[in-house]
């Protein structure tokens, strides 16, 4: 019907959001990985496993993963991949604390290549478990 007020889950799962979830396929999780880990979700059941090589002075060399989540899960993965090459786990640490403050209300998206991309999710607590997901499993694979 046009002219109607579009939904939540229409505002949601843009057609943005979706062409971000199907980018994960750049991101195999195929080979051998030094660093691995492997998140949940409560809120929804989505997983997440990561595969991670470090380089010089920690910084994060080479990206895979496996993701079984909705949009807003895939999509905050494949927006962590995107990033993640050449930083350290201190940066991941602190982007992973900006997005819990933002998620919660207290803060803006921290500075990450494509974030803005998440913040119609701000609005669906139900999803902020499937959002912040890769980034603790990428967190956990450094630690």
């Amino acid at each position: 019907m046009s002219g109607a007020p579009i939904g939540r889950s229409e505002k949601l799962y843009s057609p943005g959001l979706l062409a971000l979830a199907a980018s994960l396929a750049d991101y195999p999780l195929k080979g051998d990985f030094a660093l691995r880990s492997e998140g949940r979700s409560r809120t929804c059941g989505s997983t997440i496993a990561v595969g991670l090589e470090a380089g010089d002075e920690g910084r994060v060399a080479r990206v895979g993963m496996q993701v079984a989540a909705c949009a807003v899960g895939q999509s905050s993965a494949a927006i962590l991949a995107g990033g993640l090459a050449g930083r350290t786990r201190a940066d991941l640490v602190e982007a992973t604390r900006g997005i819990e403050a933002w998620a919660e209300g207290m803060g803006e998206l921290p500075d990450w290549p494509g974030i803005e991309a998440l913040a119609p999710a701000r609005d669906h607590p139900g999803r902020h478990g499937a959002l912040l997901m890769p980034w603790k499993a990428a967190l956990d694979a450094l630690s």
